[in-house]
């Protein structure tokens, strides 16, 4: 094999480290990118807060005085001048009368808590919780007197149930994890320790299926209840009629009037078909908007969250300290830091310019769902916005993913406001979003005892000039969490 040297020439794309920082910042949520400012704050001396930009509101609100404002100033100041002089009067004596303390002539002051606010400190603790279901039921059965045997199948039992509360494994299994520690052990001696767990808080907790949770939270209600006796009735001897919602053969076969019935009906709609949910470990997520829209003088104005997006400076005190520095290594070093920062600065600066003019073209586009709600979405694609302003898709997908917009009608995620599209009559078009809130508003206006089927939501939209096939209705409807007609019949 002979060799040969060959020139070519070629052109690729590089991706330098600047405009790879560039992209991950645009794709970073609110609370990543606070975190990846207070990691760049932390490895280089050259960044810093802008202080001065961030508290400029502040500023401005403390610097406006109102008379009300001063008047009350005066006044305090006029209290404590008040209390000032009638403390001075009573003097403190040098020695204490016998037989007596401190704190019998003088009140006591208890010092300020050192985190703070305690107030506002306890009602946040108070507010969150880390129990988890299982914490709750075990600590129940701790306070239950159990023997050793029957506390081992009530461990077994509760690490059974799921996060609704339902037994999610049959007695027999149960008997047989517990086999090899406890060898004669019988599915009565589970299934009582079950009947015993199946008391505790919350009610329901513990069941095997719907009809047993239902039935067991009726019995925790007073026995005076009105419709107490035949709502257990209808739970147990009729829950298939029930689930079905035919309740001509239930009124038949329970020889009550339909009145009865509704009134039995609404008390069993009162109970928890998920008891595990009232106690759960999770804590609730705090959404920040990045971006703020309101609307002043007739005209939709966008703005950035200031609170969301800080701004950083180079700190002019080590930025000239490269002047002054003699050694090669100490002034190499702080240079590679201000390089970084500027960079650092620069990918910020991209990012909010960026995410400011693909909120303002989404605002243009969908001026009117702000002013109409739902039912005036208009379609709208990723293509659409990247021909606007001038860029490729991908990035348009980055800066709408995890960025949220505060609006007058909420806050949404900027993906919200991308949705597909239908063709109509008119041979316009309707996106998804107005077609689900259209069907959302036909269910709402049903009748109760003849709900409206797919191919009627169907047929309606069509005469509102909207083509739609059934299936596409039903798969909208699923997504809006719309049970089907046959489940949304209900007693007028």
């Amino acid at each position: 094999m002979k060799q040969a040297l060959q020139l070519r020439l070629g052109q690729h794309l590089t991706m330098t480290p600047q405009l790879q920082q560039a992209i991950r910042l645009l794709q970073l949520s609110t609370l990543e990118l606070h975190t990846e400012i207070q990691d760049a704050l932390d490895s280089n001396l050259m960044l810093e807060l802008d202080d001065d930009h961030n508290n400029t509101s502040t500023n401005k609100n403390d610097s406006e005085s109102t008379p009300e404002t001063e008047i009350a100033a005066s006044k305090q100041e006029t209290e404590t001048t008040e209390i000032k002089g009638s403390n001075e009067d009573s003097a403190i004596p040098d020695e204490l009368p016998t037989d007596s303390s401190w704190d019998d002539i003088y009140d006591s002051i208890t010092p300020p808590s050192s985190s703070g606010n305690a107030v506002e400190h306890d009602f946040e603790v108070s507010g969150t919780s880390d129990e988890s279901l299982q914490d709750h039921l075990h600590w129940q059965m701790e306070m239950t007197p159990f023997s050793e045997t029957d506390q081992a199948i009530a461990r077994v039992i509760i690490d059974g149930i799921n996060d609704d509360g339902y037994l999610g494994t049959s007695i027999e299994e149960i008997r047989q994890a517990l086999i090899n520690d406890l060898e004669e052990i019988e599915l009565d001696e589970v299934e009582a320790v079950l009947h015993r767990i199946q008391n505790f808080d919350p009610a329901g907790i513990g069941a095997r299926d719907l009809r047993e949770s239902l039935s067991l939270q009726l019995k925790q209600f007073p026995l005076e209840s009105e419709w107490l006796e035949p709502a257990i009735q209808l739970v147990n001897e009729h829950f298939e009629l029930l689930a079905n919602r035919d309740y001509a053969q239930l009124t038949r076969r329970m020889k009550i009037s339909e009145e009865s019935l509704k009134e039995i009906i609404h008390l069993i709609q009162s109970l928890n078909p998920r008891p595990g949910s009232q106690i759960t470990a999770s804590r609730p997520e705090y959404i920040i908007p990045d971006v703020i829209v309101t609307k002043i003088k007739g005209r939709w104005q966008v703005e950035l969250n200031s609170d969301a997006a800080p701004r950083l400076r180079v700190n002019p005190h080590y930025a000239s300290l490269i002047k002054k520095v003699n050694d090669s290594k100490d002034n190499t070093c702080l240079k590679n830091h201000l390089q970084e920062a500027r960079w650092f600065i620069k990918s910020l600066i991209s990012r909010n310019e960026t995410l400011l003019k693909v909120s303002r073209c989404i605002v243009d586009r969908q001026a009117d769902f702000l002013e109409h709600g739902e039912e005036a979405m208009k379609a709208l694609v990723l293509h659409d916005i990247a021909e606007k302003v001038d860029m490729h898709e991908s990035t348009i997908s980055r800066v709408t993913t995890r960025k949220y917009m505060h609006t007058p009608r909420g806050i949404f995620e900027l993906k919200y406001f991308f949705s597909s599209h239908v063709s109509t009559v008119s041979g316009g078009e309707c996106s998804a979003t107005a077609i689900r809130a259209l069907i959302k508003k036909l269910v709402a206006a049903e009748l109760p005892n003849k709900p409206l089927s797919d191919s009627k939501i169907a047929n309606i939209l069509s005469d509102q000039g909207i083509i739609v096939a059934r299936r596409t209705v039903a798969k909208y409807r699923e997504t809006l969490a719309i049970p089907p007609s046959n489940e949304r019949k209900r007693l007028t």
